[in-house]
């Protein structure tokens, strides 16, 4: 990896077409995107979902709000979608592995990262949203179970 690069790891227990729905549906993402502390509301998000299509996210915390606004490069449903931000030219993509066994492995690779995104606490912070996630998942999952 380079400087400004970052790369993280997680594996659900879930299909990968159900985590697929949770990053690519407003209702869902609004469940758990951002770091513990945040809430994102769902008015806040916009996704359209094709390359070029606008990705945006409004994070609200305790010291002010953070607005995301990307661009999404690649979108080949249910197994990749990557997006950028003009603003600071990072570039994320998000790879979905059918693992088998109704288990996905989340790749999230990150180029251009900037420095305050790749502090030790930033990078805390950011697999915190991904403990979100793995919870919201368990959460469906649990709901769709007879």
């Amino acid at each position: 990896m380079s400087v400004g690069e970052l790369v993280y790891r997680r594996v659900f227990r879930a299909p990968r077409e159900l985590v697929w729905r949770c990053l690519t549906e407003p209702a869902e993402l609004a469940q758990f995107w951002g770091p513990r502390g945040i809430v994102t509301p769902l008015d806040g998000i916009i996704v359209e979902l094709h390359a070029g299509g606008r990705f945006e996210t409004l994070m609200v915390g305790d010291h002010g709000n953070h607005r995301m606004i990307a661009t999404f490069t690649e979108v080949v449903p249910p197994e990749r979608l990557s997006w950028v931000e003009p603003a600071s030219g990072m570039h994320t993509t998000a790879t979905l592995i059918d693992l088998g066994d109704a288990t996905t492995e989340i790749v999230i690779h990150q180029q251009h990262v900037p420095e305050p995104m790749r502090t030790p606490e930033a990078r805390a912070g950011f697999i915190t949203s991904l403990d979100k996630l793995e919870h919201h998942l368990t959460h469906l999952i649990r709901q769709e179970r007879p």
